[in-house]
């Protein structure tokens, strides 16, 4: 029988680790799901929310099981889990392919298929699985292998996700071990820097990336101005303008990254909600199709690019991006797309961000995007 995908287009939804830290705990999880529904994250596709590291007793128990600390979570894992059930989400759980997780609790090493039977006796609908700790002479590979294998025959659709870092040429060959997201990169920081670094690094192992294994960019930072418990993130001050966080939600929405928030979205700004919930760019990240993107140089500033990609419905996502640190003016000839001059066709453009019609253009068209700014339009070819 053949199984539904679980991953058909990237996942979207919340993790702990940006802003909490080790510091998560059942209330945090409970106040944390109410948020989502009640802010609107849900009905805009944020189905995911997940518990980072440190959810767990240092040590295992005498028969070899994973303890949720009872400080943190007095009710138990099952009732958190059953509470986000109950508010229409999925959850999301983490553990480590090594001996010990990167913040030195157990992980799953050697017991990836009781760890898997247990998160599915307790309703986990996602697995981050990272990269921690496990024996130097070992390559994550079967590891990686190991616990999908645990995963697809534990009894229940579990989502996972590779936190591998990008390391042994990842893109390569995590689709075969049956994973469902990897990572490519260090973690992110809520800093510009940060950002475009892994929007670089990206751009280049996009092609791999396809329906139910995609790339993943890391969490979002939208909205996290600086704040959280987690020292790589409350070490840069200020964090970023809003203007560096519309860019990075739609670099992350064109280039297929799952859309993770990383920021507590209990006290979310009004401009993060609206960034966070921009439906014509999620309907970009969520395009049946997957397709990776091309990307057209800009003469003018090595800093600043176009990014073209194909949807399923004959429609052209393009997006404008200056990482420059001046305004830029930024022309997109028809012909660098395949619409040639002699064609006698046009291009329909509609503004992504301020929602706008801007009306038909032939053989070019152009922006000026602002500093660290970016424009995304949906585009229809017309014939004349």
């Amino acid at each position: 029988m053949n199984r539904k995908l679980i991953a058909p287009v990237p996942p979207m939804g919340w993790n702990s680790w940006n802003t909490f830290y080790e510091h998560v705990n059942e209330k945090l999880i409970r106040t944390t799901a109410d948020a989502i529904v009640d802010q609107g994250l849900l009905d805009a596709g944020y189905e995911y929310l997940i518990i980072d590291d440190c959810w767990s007793m240092k040590q295992r128990d005498e028969h070899g099981r994973l303890v949720p600390d009872p400080d943190k979570f007095p009710g138990g894992i099952k009732s958190t889990i059953d509470y986000v059930h109950s508010k229409g989400l999925k959850f999301g759980i983490y553990s480590c392919c090594g001996v010990r997780t990167c913040a030195d609790y157990p992980g799953s090493f050697e017991h990836e298929f009781s760890d898997a039977e247990q998160f599915a006796d307790w309703g986990v609908d996602y697995l981050k699985y990272d990269n921690c700790d496990r024996p130097n002479s070992l390559s994550s590979i079967p590891l990686y292998r190991r616990m999908a294998m645990a995963l697809r025959h534990s009894g229940r659709d579990i989502l996972l996700a590779a936190c591998q870092w990008g390391t042994e040429h990842v893109e390569q060959w995590i689709r075969s071990t049956g994973a469902h997201t990897y990572r490519t990169t260090v973690d992110i920081q809520d800093c510009w820097k940060s950002i475009t670094s892994i929007a670089n690094a990206q751009m280049e192992h996009a092609p791999y990336s396809a329906s139910d294994c995609f790339s993943d960019m890391d969490m979002l930072v939208v909205g996290m101005y600086g704040k959280g418990m987690n020292p790589e993130t409350s070490a840069i001050i200020g964090g970023c303008t809003d203007t560096e966080y519309q860019t990075h939600f739609a670099l992350w929405a064109m280039l297929n990254s799952p859309l993770i928030i990383g920021c507590d979205v209990r006290s979310l700004s009004d401009r993060a909600r609206e960034i966070l919930t921009n439906k014509e760019l999620i309907a970009i990240n969520q395009d049946p199709e997957c397709r990776s993107c091309y990307r057209l140089p800009v003469y003018v500033n090595p800093d600043a690019f176009i990014l073209v990609k194909v949807l399923n419905d004959g429609d052209y996502a393009i997006g404008f991006f200056n990482f420059s640190d001046t305004a830029v003016r930024i022309p997109l000839h028809f012909w660098d797309m395949g619409l040639s001059l002699s064609a006698a066709a046009g291009m329909e453009f509609h503004d992504c961000i301020s929602h706008e019609d801007l009306g038909l253009h032939k053989e070019v068209f152009a922006a000026t995007v602002e500093v660290h700014g970016c424009k995304v339009y949906r585009c229809h070819p017309v014939k004349n």
